[in-house]
């Protein structure tokens, strides 16, 4: 190319700060490469950190740039043409930009604590207490990374500033409707730090809610997500678990006592059943050995209840303990004992009481 026609390229005020934005760009991005690469190196005997920096080089490999490129534009004239929309573009960027790795970093320290307690061992009430605690603190530290991050960028416009006064100095009724509108976040994003601290659910939980059993398979910042037996799923606000009672059949442990109840006629024996039971429960792989017994829990006019217990090492072996007990011993009276299983007599003793009346004389005359 001709130098003449370069002469007004390399004359244009705007020349000398573009090719200092292009090198800061390059230059931002090789700082990334080279230095993500060391980092990377740097932290793998440290999981923590590790994950941090596998989170984190997504966002950082647009925040390094955006702040070579801040200083480039900060050291341009003042009197450049458009240079002040560009500082402030730019400034827009970096903070969208920082908000985003800090929320990348927040979500690798989440995942790196995740990744040191794993949940796929045969105790793991330790790892889910810490999975729940992990999950909800650092949700709701992401949330105020992101509402900080999103009044900052408000703030850049001097009109916003000018809202934000307004409203502040008005306060009142203004106040007073923003503050009932945010009250169901802010009492959730409070539950949710309470539920982190307390502990009364965590993570795979089995939980009675409502009248429906599940597990806890998501805890957010706002809400919990209950998987019913069924595959359906629950949605619970958190602030459900401070206010109303609820049952947790795995708070302390996963073991569990099951019980079956069944109705039997006045003439079964007893010991047989408690054998069969013994042999039936014993079979079983899912009973956990600590415990086991049936007694008579309450009679009616035509038949008595037997209860039986037996105990599980969780809430899902207990439940298929229970249907195999009641099924076997079910079968057992059907082969062994099928007089006494639960029947009406209408139709014997009414035709002895037909006999017994027809046999009587007839009132004498008066």
């Amino acid at each position: 190319m001709d130098m003449a026609n370069l002469a007004p390229v390399v004359g244009h005020p705007w020349f000398g700060t573009a090719m200092g934005a292009v090198a800061a760009v390059l230059l931002g991005l090789l700082i990334h490469r080279v230095g993500g690469l060391l980092l990377l190196r740097m932290t793998r005997p440290a999981p923590v950190l590790h994950a941090i920096v596998v989170k984190a080089r997504g966002a950082a490999k647009a925040v390094v740039p955006l702040l070579l490129l801040q200083t480039t534009f900060q050291a341009a004239p003042d009197d450049l043409a458009w240079i002040n929309s560009m500082r402030h573009l730019n400034g827009l960027l970096m903070i969208v930009a920082m908000t985003w790795l800090l929320v990348r970093i927040i979500a690798g320290f989440a995942q790196g604590v995740l990744d040191q307690h794993p949940v796929n061992v045969a105790d793991n009430i330790g790892a889910r207490r810490i999975h729940t605690q992990t999950r909800v603190i650092s949700r709701i530290a992401m949330t105020l990374v992101v509402v900080i991050g999103s009044a900052m960028l408000l703030m850049t416009f001097p009109g916003a500033r000018q809202v934000g006064a307004s409203l502040l100095a008005s306060a009142g009724v203004v106040g007073l409707i923003a503050g009932f509108a945010a009250k169901p976040v802010f009492s959730n994003m409070i539950a949710g730090l309470q539920l982190a601290l307390t502990q009364p659910l965590r993570l795979d939980d089995v939980l009675i809610v409502e009248g429906e059993w599940g597990r806890v398979e998501e805890i957010n910042s706002t809400y919990v997500v209950l998987q019913i037996w069924d595959e359906r799923r629950l949605i619970i606000p958190l602030q459900y678990f401070i206010e109303k009672p609820f049952q947790n059949w795995t708070r302390n442990s996963a073991q569990i006592m099951g019980s079956v109840f069944f109705h039997v006629d006045y003439g079964m024996p007893l010991a047989p059943l408690r054998e069969a039971l013994t042999r039936i429960v014993k079979e079983r792989p899912e009973w956990d050995g600590r415990f086991f017994n049936l007694v008579v829990s309450d009679t009616t006019d035509k038949t008595m209840q037997l209860r039986v217990l037996c105990t599980a090492a969780s809430s899902g072996l207990a439940w298929d303990l229970r249907c195999a007990v009641r099924e076997a011993l079910i079968d057992f009276m059907q082969r062994e004992y099928p007089q006494f299983l639960p029947r009406l007599r209408i139709e014997g003793d009414g035709d002895r009481l037909a006999t017994a009346w027809a046999a009587q004389p007839p009132p004498a005359a008066s």
